[in-house]
Formats: C-alpha cells, sequence, structure tokens
C-alpha cells in the first residue's frame, strides 16, 4: 500500500482507464474514474435495443489475454460464468471448412485439428504446416515488418486457405485488411494463440454484455475502496496548477497529484495541445482509423445456430452492376450465449467503411440475404428487426512499422493509457488492459 495517499484523475473508463485505475487504487491511492459516456467501456461497450442489453459490437477474446482475464478476477468476476470458452475453431456453415482444435496438449491439438480438418484439401493443409514450422522456427519474429498478404505470399500459402483462414484471422485480430496489415502483429497475435499452450488459443464469448464484463465491476471495485466514479462528466481542459493537475468539466475544476489520459487518442491529443510537446499532440492526430460494424437480426426464439457461432466468406461488390456484396465476416448466435436473447443473430463487419455507404437499411438486408444463402433457410432474408450499429472509429490502422506513442506524456505525473500506445499487439480489449496496467506501474514510481 502506499504510505502516501495521492489523488489521481484517470480520464477514460475503458478498459484501459479502468484498469489504470484499479491498479492505483489497490496501490493505495484514492482514484477519481472520468467518463464522459453514461455507460463505461468505451469502445467496447453496451447499449440498449429494442429492450434489450446487446454491445456497440460483438466481441471475441482468447485465452492469451491473460492481463485481461487476470484484471477480471482481480475484481470479482466469475470467468467461467461470464464467458462461454471454446476451443480454438473456425467453421463454415454448410459443406465449408471445419476446424476445431482437440483438447490436447501443445502443439498436438493443432496438428490434430490440420489432420481432422475438413473442407481443405490436401495442399491447403500442407501449406498450414508449413506456414506454422516456419512462423515458430523464426521465433515469430521479421527482421523487417511488411504486409500480412506479403508474408504469406512467401510461404505459399494457398488461396483457399488465405480466404477460410488467415484474412478472416487477420481482420479479426487487426481489423485491418491484410494487403495493408502489419504481418509482425499479425504474427505476435499467433505467437501468444496458436505458438503457446493449448487454453491460449480458446476462444471467449462473453454471455454478460461488455459493460458488464469488467469495466462496471471495475467501477464499483473502485468505489468499495473509497475512489469515486464520475460518469457523464466529460473533462474540457487540461493544465498545471502549482504542483497539481487542474483538470476542468463543465461545472468545476479540481486539482489532482497525478492524470492519467485514458481516451482515445484524437481526444488526448485535445486536452495535451499547448502543454505538451508538439510533436507528440500532432502524432496523436495523426492515427488512421479503420470502422467496425455489428449487425443484430431478430428471428422467432426457436431458431438456432448449430453452433454459437460460424465464419462467412464475404464477398465486397464487383463491378457487375447485378453484384450483390455479403459483408459478413462472423455471425453469433446470441441466444447460446444468452437465454434472454433466443433468435437474436449479431453479424461481425470489420473494416466496414465500404459495407456501410449505402446505409445501415440497405446493409442489414444484404446481411440478412448473405445469412439465407449461406445456410440456405429462406426464412433468414425475413427478420422481425433488424439493427446496425457502427464504431466508424472502433481501432487504428495497424499498418506495417507503425509508430506507436510510448505511455510517458514527457510531463511529470501525466502518463497515457490505450490500446494505441507502443505495443506488439493490435487494438485489441489486451492491449488496452496492458496499457493501463503499464500507465499505473509508470505512474506509481512518480509517485514514491
Amino acid at each position: 500500500m502506499a504510505t502516501n495517499m495521492q489523488q489521481v484523475a484517470v480520464i477514460g473508463a475503458g478498459w484501459a482507464g479502468c484498469t489504470a485505475a484499479v491498479e492505483l487504487t489497490i496501490a493505495g491511492h484514492q482514484v477519481t474514474l472520468f467518463e464522459a459516456s453514461r455507460h463505461l467501456g468505451g469502445r467496447a461497450r453496451r447499449v440498449e435495443i429494442n429492450e434489450l442489453t446487446l454491445d456497440n459490437g460483438q466481441h471475441i477474446l482468447l485465452g492469451a489475454y491473460k492481463n485481461s482475464l487476470n484484471m477480471m478476477r482481480k475484481v470479482g468476476i466469475d470467468l467461467a460464468t461470464a464467458m462461454l470458452r471454446l476451443p480454438l475453431q473456425m467453421c463454415y456453415p454448410g459443406d465449408g471448412m471445419t476446424f476445431i482444435a482437440p483438447h490436447l496438449p501443445a502443439p498436438l491439438h493443432l496438428a490434430l485439428a490440420l489432420w481432422r480438418a475438413h473442407g481443405i484439401d490436401r495442399e491447403d493443409k500442407l501449406a498450414l504446416a508449413r506456414f506454422s514450422s516456419a512462423a515458430r522456427w523464426m521465433g515469430w519474429q521479421l527482421h523487417d515488418d511488411c504486409s500480412v498478404s506479403t508474408l504469406l505470399e512467401r510461404f505459399d500459402q494457398t488461396e483457399r486457405l488465405i480466404q477460410l483462414m488467415w484474412r478472416p484471422l487477420c481482420l479479426a485480430a487487426l481489423n485491418t485488411r491484410p494487403e495493408r496489415a502489419s504481418a509482425q502483429v499479425f504474427l505476435a497475435v499467433l505467437r501468444d494463440s496458436l505458438g503457446a499452450r493449448r487454453s491460449a488459443s480458446d476462444m471467449l464469448l462473453p454471455r454478460v454484455d461488455l459493460s458488464s464484463l469488467y469495466p462496471q465491476q471495475a467501477a464499483a471495485f473502485i468505489e468499495e475502496r473509497g475512489g469515486t466514479l464520475e460518469s457523464g462528466r466529460s473533462i474540457r481542459k487540461l493544465r498545471r496548477h502549482g504542483v497539481h493537475w487542474q483538470l476542468d468539466s463543465t461545472d468545476a475544476s479540481l486539482d489532482f497529484d497525478a492524470v492519467v489520459i485514458a481516451t482515445p487518442p484524437e481526444i488526448a491529443s485535445g486536452l495535451l495541445d499547448g502543454i505538451a510537446d508538439a510533436a507528440l499532440v500532432s502524432h496523436l492526430r495523426d492515427f488512421e482509423y479503420e470502422s467496425i460494424t455489428t449487425c443484430y437480426l431478430q428471428y422467432p426464439g426457436e431458431l438456432r445456430l448449430q453452433r454459437p457461432f460460424f465464419a462467412l466468406i464475404d464477398i465486397p461488390p464487383t463491378t457487375e452492376p447485378t453484384s450483390v456484396p455479403t459483408w459478413g465476416q462472423f455471425v453469433f448466435d446470441r441466444g447460446q450465449l444468452d437465454p434472454a436473447q433466443t433468435g437474436l443473430l449479431a453479424v461481425v463487419i470489420s473494416v466496414s467503411s465500404a459495407a456501410i455507404e449505402s446505409g445501415h437499411e440497405a446493409l442489414a438486408h444484404n446481411i440478412a440475404a448473405q445469412l439465407a444463402a449461406t445456410f440456405k433457410q429462406p426464412q433468414l432474408a425475413h427478420p422481425i428487426w433488424a439493427r446496425v450499429i457502427s464504431e466508424k472509429r472502433a481501432t487504428f490502422a495497424c499498418t506495417p512499422a507503425l509508430a506507436r506513442p510510448v505511455n510517458h506524456s514527457g510531463l511529470e505525473r501525466l502518463l497515457l493509457a490505450g490500446d494505441y500506445t507502443a505495443s506488439d499487439y493490435p487494438a485489441t480489449l489486451e492491449s488496452a488492459v496492458r496499457s493501463g496496467k503499464l500507465a499505473a506501474q509508470k505512474l506509481l514510481k512518480q509517485l514514491r
């Protein structure tokens, strides 16, 4: 515990901010957690749709997300209840590929999964084995970063394997198309999942909304130990006030001994403008972003997919006048996660800016048609209702050799936290939690 309690402000109650706030609270400091929204979680939060509590986007966590899972345990989350744990799998409806890792020690689980896989031929399996072996031999490291597409080309990956395995994994993990996604970051994700113990490759599907999964419980943990949550309160300005940092909101100015800025980079740049190095402010404004869209479709309650989720083949429109786009990349049966949501399907579209150009109504219509054709069930083309939620700045574009700022702002007792900070991981929940934890550790050293 800290021998000298300090007043610390954490701006932003996303997964990074909540983690920093919990770690600082455990260290004995009094934390005030500010969040502009009424719902906690940042870009991974709950929303209300047609009297249902859902999420602004469907997420899959991995067993490799050690920091995220440890933080959930710290604040009292029962992981077995909160998430459905499934073995690593990439399964398509009908006669598509079926790849499921059995419960065997690594790397035997992958070897047997590859041996048993349906929907890919011998050439595809040899290509996958060749890639996995080479990546392990390289230590999952590249001398020079390149695009994921270039990496796959170097290792002679087949067109079908790229379509059914590597492309959807890249889109899901990096939210960046393989043609411009960082191969090194992609390898880091594969290293900690495919290249680690079997449980690390498990897929974890939340049974509760994303705010309840961690941020809400984290905030309760802080308040129970004397901290404060200020939701619905936006911080407009940050400046030095003697030895303190002064935060201006709409109705008050408050002084703190230290601050963690855990907002998206464009908001952080506004708070730092005029007080931090101009190069850092400019860097925070230079990120490119990719969108993620989730289409919710409600069907009669008796609808149930054969699995909790399936991969889908997405085909963007061509120049042909009759071309119909099929945008969905994964579909989740929400009823198998929450009994109150039977008949509800959630379809995820990563890198979705092109998909939403024609509007939400057109996208929902195309997604419903895609499901009907894919599952060979015509009734899926006519949901009871549909709702599209799009996060236009869901993640930064994870391009090769992308420079990312460190946690230290260059100013005393002022740290940055967020999934965009320096890391070998893409913009995931795990990356946000790692950054929040590291920011807290660095700040604690300064406070001592």
